[in-house]
């Protein structure tokens, strides 16, 4: 049976002004409304519990499987607010499908597609009040995650599982906003590897991500590419795709191979690319064909996307070897493709595409 979210509502909102003073710089995950959808899975029961209760702690016990085995996995969508008010949800089906392919592969019961797009909708609705106006690019932005609630000590899947969707108003992922960056290339380390969880949005992925990170931050990155070694191909930053522009019209990106993402966002920009006129390819991109193509010419603009940042523009690559750099204000076509997709998100365009869906 389909679960329905009933709202248990708070009894201790935010009031008008509070959230009005939190909406003046609501930063990137630094405040969360005043509810949250839950529902739980047994493996007697099936999926059940289902509600939008008021936002709090879980109740973990020390034993709980997610504290010793990482078995949990997460999501990232946004709502937005149009002119007339209305509110809208950006191709959330996407993110419900690929929810339950990183459950499938994390060992997780699946959640119906038509449960996650409920529980997502019943929790805008419940905060409606939390969604920005949008007009300085801001969003509330839902994060759906699950994970193994049993209280055991042993290596198999948990039979209890925790669902929940929480939300939080944001502004721009970056906070020098909208700017050219510079990505540090690890020779060192690995994101994911084949057969491995590359293609699942989970919690170690990017806890494996973070040392690099850290050295990305001390060469003055604020992202890292991850390349893999073995087969010498580029693959995909810690939390964003890659896309490269040709002198000739191509729109690049690394092809998925089971150690990458698929992102909602480089599937809108490549939809979004070939509207606009450039010819999108998705393929094999290797570290050296990226550095000789820079500096030959032959790649003008490069940028990164997920559901966070959008897209932002990329300046230069940094590795151990020296560094390559796009031309200065190379970025003309990278901020059509990112303005198409906002002015549809924010409703400023037909959407002739179908993504948006509305909820309030």
């Amino acid at each position: 049976m389909a679960l329905s979210f009933p709202l248990h509502p708070t009894e201790h909102p935010h009031s008008d002004a509070e959230i009005a003073e939190i909406m003046a710089d609501p930063g990137f995950g630094r405040f969360f409304t005043d509810h949250m959808a839950l529902a739980v899975w047994t493996q007697e029961a099936g999926w059940g519990e289902d509600e939008v209760g008021p936002y709090g702690p879980f109740q973990i016990e020390p034993g709980d499987a997610v504290l010793h085995y990482a078995q949990e996995i997460f999501e990232g969508l946004k709502a937005y607010r149009h002119a007339d008010g209305s509110v809208w949800l950006f191709r959330p089906e996407r993110n419900a499908r690929r929810f339950a392919q990183s459950a499938e592969r994390l060992c997780l019961p699946v959640l119906p597609e038509e449960d996650f797009l409920t529980s997502v909708r019943e929790l805008v609705k419940a905060d409606v009040r939390w969604v920005p106006s949008g007009e300085k690019e801001e969003s509330l932005y839902l994060r759906p995650f699950m994970f193994a609630a049993e209280s055991f000590l042993g290596v198999r899947a948990a039979h209890r599982v925790q669902y929940a969707v929480i939300a939080s108003p944001v502004g721009p992922y970056f906070a020098g906003g909208v700017k050219p960056i510079d990505i540090w290339v690890t020779d060192e380390y690995s994101r994911a590897g084949v057969g491995g969880t590359g293609a699942a949005k989970c919690g170690g992925n990017y806890a494996s991500s973070l040392i690099a990170q850290r050295e990305g931050y001390e060469h003055g990155c604020p992202q890292v590419l991850f390349i893999d070694q073995g087969n010498d191909r580029v693959e995909e930053l810690g939390g964003m795709n890659v896309f490269v522009i040709t002198k000739d019209g191509g729109l690049r990106t690394p092809a998925l191979t089971g150690t990458i993402l698929e992102g909602v966002t480089r599937d809108s920009i490549l939809a979004m690319g070939e509207k606009l006129g450039l010819q999108p390819e998705a393929g094999r991109l290797n570290p050296q064909e990226l550095r000789d193509g820079i500096e030959s010419g032959e790649f003008v603009e490069a940028f990164c996307c997920g559901t966070a940042a959008v897209i932002s523009p990329i300046s230069g690559f940094k590795s151990r070897s020296g560094e390559f750099r796009l031309p200065d204000g190379a970025h003309d076509t990278t901020l059509s493709i990112r303005n198409a997709i906002l002015d549809i998100q924010y409703g400023r365009a037909e959407d002739t595409f179908g993504w948006m869906h509305r909820v309030a």
